[in-house]
């Protein structure tokens, strides 16, 4: 069963490396030969791994060789063979690693298919495996069953000869070895053959792999979903009668589902291995940790077929035993007030509990509970800046993942509560809770929130003057629901239980209202309420916040006019400037809500590895910095005390000082420094209108009105030779443009920019030829660059979302944040003509969520960046309040 090129320098039992004693051979293959072998000092078995003498010349297989040592010994991880040692006894490279007892994945799968139980264990271990070598920036590049032992104690990850380390440069096929050679090395103590591993690794090879592109994490999520897929069906994900056919069905074709390939398979599963097989690797579920979460989930509900929100067992019913603590407890009161009727009663205890933001993950916006109750949804970015929906059932006590719910914006639930609407990559989209592939309704260049009503019609709200739209939530064209303009914004749809009223809310310069409109009739009946979003719980209660106080008040939906007056239900429930507020309520009265307290963040030095190097200034409410032209001074907007008034404020580091700069009760924000660091601009809300400010650094002399400007105003950049002022500001169309202001003469706003779709954060570059900015024109934010003076050309920076660009102090680097929350540098070749480079990723930052202006600032000398880092708040966990008007005797 060994090739016999190896025959010949098999090494004979008896034979020494070092303090190894070869006893036998296990398996031999292009990278390597596998011995049984004592430990002569410790008297342990071992297996002893040594390279080829026909391939010790060789400088990229010894390279590899290394490389597989420094690898493993890397690791620390039940699921990881071991390596105990690394040594070279003349010509000879050899590394130690444990003995591992057992069979392959590939050998069990000649048995046929896994049972569930043991799928999801093997797989929860594997991806576990996976997860800790991707964040070691390592990745395998040759994951399949053969490279899988299955031991007494579960799965163990072995073999990692092909693997690199993720961010070395370079594609994955010029190492100069062909793919003959990439054949399994096996530490195992069973006799393995080489033949047909050349097909075992196309079987396994992502498309991007075959097409011999760049490799990353992501090709081994690929490997993976077909490893599920085999152990699930016993058959081969992709099949071929030659490797031509093989690599055709790879790049275009798709294995047959598992409800005919599997049909006792949850459908979650499919779901998962869909995720994990998508050609595309952005199209891919992203990390080995969301796929063991969603396999987690799985596992939990295996007996529900995967049902994210299983129904409550009927009373009498056997349960099986759970873990008790504070959580399961008030989860099993939970279920026994529901199983008598929900909350509907105001004669019964409040019942209150809180359930935990899982570690990692940065919530994006509000909570929504299920109308039936059962279930919370939330939208959150987790390590590695990705955002996707999370689920949570109440009678579970873990959230999980919905794959293919990547970049989405806030979810809504369906009526029945089996599926979530929510809108991403500029599509209306509706995804099934229980597992399945998301479905696009409809095109939503810029919509945000949505509502869906019994009779299956979705409203959902857009950016700025949008109107609120309708769609057919099968799928269709939407029309306008309810028109908006720059001075009447609408949004935040939500649908009475008849499913023909709904409440909107209406902001114009004056503030907030809460509006009632009707399907199919123009405008709409506003309602004696001011300050956030609304939602009805069918209870017969509207609930919204107000002076940081969630309140609730009895409503007739008959007469469709509120009654008495309103109570408190909960407290920290701030109000945004858009009338958003975190909390929601299900058609029985169960309500969830996340309590918060101000944005707090740190302002720091970051160095171009991202390690900080020192804190500027204590925990604040902090937006918007602007870091002067020396690099000695820092403008900031923040918030006095919590809930307080907003200020421009300059702080000094090397003084430690923090200086108010601003003192009008209104609003002031988004400072910017004149370029000889003499005098800071601003924009300001006083006199109930928008503008712009400037007054002397030093904070003496007069505040100067320069010009009355459009709501939504931002500075962003003033020109190096200080003439020229950018801003952000709504355009009379409706969509927030960009403009420029002379800072001579009478100051007379010009559009520079203008689209139908948002460009912003405008900035001129230091030689003052070019303009790098923020659009949505792609139906995401992308990072592009134009001339400042209007010549023809303009170039598409970032590929796959970007944002808050900005220029290094020499204009020779370009730096912006991806989606993926990658810090990147692009190098500069600027002059007459624009020349970009490629981008390249600097590290990876979290950044709050919804930041307006200026995450970071770039140091003058380019070697470290100013950076608002999140602290606090963003953890908070999700309240669950039943019975919420019991306390206050409401009936």
């Amino acid at each position: 069963g060994v090739s016999p090129r190896f025959v010949a320098m098999r090494m004979n039992p008896g034979t020494r490396l070092g303090p190894y004693e070869i006893v036998s051979l296990l398996g031999a293959g292009g990278m390597g030969e596998v011995y049984r072998a004592k430990d002569t000092r410790l008297g342990r078995e071992v297996a002893v791994k040594v390279l080829p003498e026909s391939l010790t010349a060789n400088p990229d297989i010894r390279t590899r060789f290394e490389r597989e040592a420094r690898t493993i010994s890397s690791f620390n991880h039940p699921h990881i063979c071991t390596l105990h040692d690394v040594g070279r006894e003349g010509e000879i490279e050899y590394l130690v690693m444990e003995l591992i007892e057992g069979e392959t994945l590939a050998q069990r799968l000649e048995k046929g298919p896994l049972p569930l139980a043991e799928l999801l264990k093997l797989g929860i271990q594997i991806a576990d495996a996976l997860d800790r070598a991707h964040r070691a920036g390592i990745v395998h590049r040759d994951f399949k069953p053969g490279n899988v032992m299955l031991t007494k104690a579960g799965a163990k990850l072995m073999d990692f000869g092909l693997a690199r380390a993720s961010a070395t440069p370079g594609g994955g096929s010029g190492s100069g070895v062909s793919i003959g050679q990439l054949t399994q090395t096996p530490t195992v103590a069973s006799p393995l053959t080489a033949e047909g591993t050349l097909v075992g690794t196309f079987l396994y090879m992502s498309p991007e792999q075959l097409a011999g592109k760049e490799s990353d994490a992501r090709s081994d999520l690929w490997a993976f979903g077909c490893v599920l897929y085999e152990m699930a069906t016993g058959h081969r994900t992709f099949e071929g009668k030659s490797q031509a056919h093989l690599i055709g069905s790879i790049m275009h074709a798709e294995p047959p589902p598992l409800s005919t390939a599997a049909p006792t398979m949850p459908p979650a599963l499919d779901s998962l291995i869909r995720a994990c097989i998508a050609k595309d690797p952005d199209e891919r579920i992203q990390t080995a940790h969301d796929a063991k979460l969603q396999l987690t989930w799985i596992a939990q509900g295996s007996s529900q077929s995967g049902v994210v929100a299983p129904t409550l067992p009927k009373r009498g019913m056997r349960r099986e035993p759970i873990a008790w603590g504070v959580a399961a407890l008030a989860l099993v009161a939970a279920a026994f007030f529901a199983l008598r009727g929900g909350s509907g009663g105001g004669s019964r205890q409040q019942i209150r509990f809180t359930i935990p933001i899982p570690s990692g993950l940065t919530p994006q916006n509000m909570p929504r509970i299920s109308p039936d109750g059962h279930t919370i949804a939330f939208a959150a970015k987790d390590s590695l800046e990705r955002t996707m929906i999370w689920v949570r059932p109440l009678n579970s006590l873990a959230a999980n993942p919905l794959p293919g719910t990547e970049d989405a914006g806030t979810p809504f639930w369906s009526p029945d509560s089996r599926f979530l609407g929510f809108i991403a990559g500029g599509k209306l989209k509706r995804i099934p809770v229980a597992g399945g592939p998301a479905d696009v309704v409809c095109d939503a260049p810029s919509g945000s929130d949505g509502t869906w009503s019994r009779d299956g019609v979705i409203l959902y709200d857009g950016a700025n003057s949008d109107p609120i739209f309708r769609v057919n939530a099968a799928g269709g064209v939407p029309s306008i629901a309810v028109a908006g303009d720059s001075l009447n914004q609408v949004g935040w749809p939500a649908f009475l239980p008849d499913g023909k009223h709904f409440f909107y809310t209406l902001l114009t310069a004056s503030g907030g209202k809460l509006m009632i409109g009707t399907l199919d009739k123009k405008g709409g009946q506003p309602l004696p309420v001011a300050g956030s979003r609304v939602e009805y719980s069918a209870d017969g209660y509207v609930l919204f916040a107000r002076d940081r106080s969630l309140l609730a008040q009895k409503f007739d939906p008959g007469a469709l006019k509120l009654v008495g007056e309103p109570f408190p239900v909960a407290e920290n429930m701030p109000v945004g400037g858009n009338g958003v507020a975190n909390f929601s309520v299900s058609a029985n009265g169960m309500l969830v809500y996340r309590p918060t307290g101000s944005s707090t963040s740190r302002i720091v030095w970051l160095d171009r590895a991202g390690h900080e190097s020192g804190e500027v200034a204590p925990a604040g409410d902090y937006r918007a910095p602007d870091l002067s032209p020396d690099g000695t001074r820092i403008a900031v907007r923040k918030r006095e005390n919590d809930g307080g008034n907003i200020d421009v404020w300059v702080i000094e580091p090397a003084r430690g000082t923090s200086t108010r700069f601003t003192f009008d009760p209104a609003d002031d924000s988004q400072p910017v420094w004149s370029p000889d660091g003499s005098q800071i601009a601003w924009t300001s809300t006083r006199g109930g209108s928008e503008g712009i400010w400037v007054k002397s650094a030093n904070g003496t002399g007069a505040e100067q009105l320069i010009a009355k400007t459009p709501p939504s105003t931002m500075a962003t950049s003033w020109s190096r030779d200080g003439g020229t002022l950018i801003y952000n500001a709504l355009s009379p169309g409706g969509a927030v443009n960009i403009y420029s202001m002379p800072m001579t003469g009478e100051h007379k706003p010009v559009p520079l920019l203008t689209s139908s779709f948002a460009v912003v954060r405008g900035h001129v570059s230091p030689d003052g030829h070019w303009l790098c900015y923020q659009s949505f024109e792609s139906g995401r934010a992308e990072v592009y660059v134009t001339s400042f003076h209007g010549a023809p050309g303009k170039w598409q920076i970032s590929t796959n979302g970007g944002g808050d660009p900005d220029w290094s102090a020499d204009g020779k680097e370009l730096f912006y944040i991806a989606a993926d929350g990658r810090f990147m540098t692009m190098p500069v070749n600027a002059g007459a003509s624009f020349n970009p480079g490629t981008p390249q990723p600097l590290f990876r930052i979290s950044v709050e969520p919804g930041q307006r202006r200026n995450v970071y600032c770039p140091a003058p000398d380019g070697k470290r960046f100013l950076f608002l880092v999140p602290l606090g708040e963003s953890n908070t966990p999700m309240t669950v309040l039943m019975n919420w008007r019991a306390e206050k005797g409401q009936k």
